[in-house]
């Protein structure tokens, strides 16, 4: 869940290499395509057309890996069956979301939900505002397995190929699923929030998908998922500890058990770029430098409840001001990343990947110089904004 990096504009990046054109065997290379999301007639809802997203999708870029590059994710398989799957945990094994909910078959049933309930009452509106985006997040899981299922060399072909890229898209799908469902019933029995609300901004987020800027192209997805992992894992961290600071220990203990879960992942997706970085490093870095340049986008960048086109920004404001994620968050993700992938001490590169070599080593400080400009600037627009999904009520954003 990257948020706070859409405020920070870093357009003024000179381009890490220029994009060349390709002849193209089977199908072209790169193709560009205005909003690929088209409404089936002209009806109009709330002012807008329906499933047409808060804000047009802009260019988009189709099939940029070159076909030859198939293979090396062909052979990868015995190594990914080996270095990957590993972190799958079997479903016996895997806790489920009835085991922190109230047991509905207990006589102690009701007594457990007003327990949970009562807690939740020292719950403050802008952790409920954050709670909820992430949630939002989470349920739209349809959307995420769609978007790795259109990386080439790696998709399930079939729904249900067994190859081990696409046992891992699954495996990974079903564990993600269970977040979604968690924070959804306990939301629910909290009482504190419009579910109404919150289930309309779920099927608008679905309906309106996702634009990573991945081009189904396994090397920028795989970066894009590492960083995205390690961005959730941050985020349901925090929140962790802050329903621990609020009182709520149970609530402490699902969002912890959330990050566990996203910490696992992102070693696992980390992995996946550590090993092209290993025997492809050139197409890696500079493929690492793109997904930077062009910003990572998280899942819900699209996010709209019916009533505000800014929902997404607005969210990411309160989680900023909470600390929940935070552009510094971001900056911090990316030297992780960078220092996780040994990516200055690479050898070897063309004068593309040295050029964004150098781009990725310096990016960091850059970013962070520009959230200090951007945090000044914040203090003199702040303002109050009502969220839906606490029925209208204004948080500080």
């Amino acid at each position: 869940m990257v948020m706070a990096m859409d405020r920070i504009a870093l357009t003024s990046f000179p381009s890490v290499y220029q994009r060349s054109s390709r002849p193209h065997g089977y199908r072209s290379s790169r193709v560009f395509m205005s909003s690929t999301i088209r409404p089936a007639s002209t009806e109009v809802t709330n002012g807008r057309k329906p499933y047409l997203p808060p804000r047009e999708v802009h260019l988009q870029v189709k099939y940029s890996m070159p076909p030859q590059k198939l293979e090396i994710f062909k052979s990868l398989e015995g190594w990914a069956n080996d270095n990957l799957l590993p972190y799958l945990k079997p479903v016996e094994k895997s806790w489920q979301p009835t085991d922190f909910l109230p047991e509905p078959e207990s006589e102690g049933f009701y007594d457990q939900v007003k327990e949970l309930r009562d807690r939740c009452k020292e719950l403050s509106d802008d952790y409920f505002v954050v709670l909820v985006g992430d949630m939002i997040t989470e349920e739209a899981l349809p959307t995420y397995q769609t978007m790795i299922n259109t990386l080439d060399g790696v998709r399930d072909e079939t729904g249900a190929s067994p190859t081990p890229w696409a046992v891992w898209t699954r495996a990974w799908t079903a564990e993600e699923n269970r977040h979604g469902d968690l924070l959804n019933k306990y939301l629910y029995i909290s009482g504190r929030v419009d579910m109404r609300q919150i289930e309309k901004t779920i099927q608008y987020l679905i309906g309106s998908g996702m634009d990573p800027k991945t081009e189904n192209n396994p090397y920028l997805g795989f970066i894009y998922t590492s960083f995205q992992e390690r961005a959730t894992f941050i985020s349901h961290g925090n929140t962790a500890g802050l329903a621990k600071k609020l009182g709520d220990s149970r609530l402490a203990q699902i969002c912890g058990t959330i990050a566990a879960d996203e910490k696992r992942h992102e070693t696992a997706y980390t992995k996946i770029v550590e090993k092209l970085f290993e025997i492809d490093p050139d197409t890696t870095v500079v493929g690492f430098a793109d997904m930077m340049k062009k910003k990572i986008a998280m899942p819900a960048h699209l996010m709209y409840d019916g009533c505000d086109d800014n929902l997404f920004e607005n969210f990411s404001s309160v989680a900023q001001r909470l600390g929940v994620y935070t552009a510094r968050d971001y900056a911090d993700i990316l030297e992780f990343l960078v220092r996780r992938w040994n990516v200055e001490n690479l050898a070897g590169l063309s004068g593309d990947g040295h050029k964004a070599q150098d781009y990725l080593c310096k990016l960091p400080a850059r970013i962070r110089k520009l959230e200090e400009r951007a945090q000044g600037r914040s203090k003199d627009t702040a303002r109050n904004i009502p969220f839906s999904w606490i029925f209208g009520r204004e948080i500080r954003a």
